[in-house]
């Protein structure tokens, strides 16, 4: 097996959604958010929602798969996305905003195509949003904005073999090259928060979100810039 990490294109997201949602069925985040029940779930509504954020994604994040070089039928192994670091003085752009709007139009068609969110829990959605919020607002000190890892995951049934941590580092060594922080929010303690260390993270939070007697622990963590060896 060849691994070789490169940006994502738009026929990658097919595969890229399969994975993401292969990947989370178990997180706990997902587990809290969605009614998973059969039946509640909608597979297929969630594909689509996924879909409009990757296709935002491919010109708004740092974007990246995974795949194996001898594989002709180009199966995503696994992605990253990254948000890019925004300085406290830097403004959205123009292109920004439309896409943001352009992302904002297909979610709002998916809502009327599927008439629902799929088993999507909005109230805990929203909760989640706002203890983020407040989270960044305290942790987030470092003016030059950081580097937020939205999403790293790997294909059920081959992790152990070094693609999470390529995923990783095509962006941490971007960050050390220009002194940035990286951030990142993970739903599982173990063994996700060991692995993070290894890479540099550090844990600064633990975010709780709560609703109608059920929570979901979110682990914040930072990473200080390298120097070079």
């Amino acid at each position: 097996m060849g691994i070789v990490i490169r940006p994502i294109e738009a026929a990658d997201i097919p595969s890229v959604v399969e994975c993401i949602q292969l990947a989370f069925a178990d997180d706990p985040y997902h587990q809290w958010a969605f009614d998973t029940r059969p039946g509640k779930f909608n597979k297929e509504r969630n594909f689509a929602s996924l879909k409009a954020k990757c296709e935002w994604g491919v010109q708004n994040a740092l974007f990246y798969v995974a795949k194996d070089t001898d594989d002709r039928d180009g199966k995503v192994l696994g992605v990253s996305m990254w948000m890019k670091p925004r300085s406290a003085t830097e403004k959205q752009t123009w292109n920004e905003w439309l896409d943001e709007y352009i992302l904002w139009f297909k979610q709002g068609w998916n809502l009327v195509r599927f008439q629902g969110r799929g088993g999507l829990n909005t109230k805990r959605y929203w909760i989640w949003k706002h203890e983020q919020a407040i989270a960044q607002s305290d942790i987030w000190t470092d003016p030059e904005g950081y580097y937020f890892c939205n999403i790293v995951t790997v294909r059920p049934g081959i992790q152990g073999k070094g693609i999470g941590r390529q995923l990783f580092e095509i962006v941490t060594s971007k960050a050390d090259e220009e002194g940035r922080k990286c951030y990142l929010e993970s739903s599982k303690e173990t063994p996700n928060i060991a692995i993070y260390e290894k890479m540099g993270f550090k844990l600064v939070r633990n975010m709780v979100c709560e609703e109608g007697g059920d929570k979901c622990d979110l682990f914040c963590m930072i990473r200080e810039p390298r120097p070079k060896p």
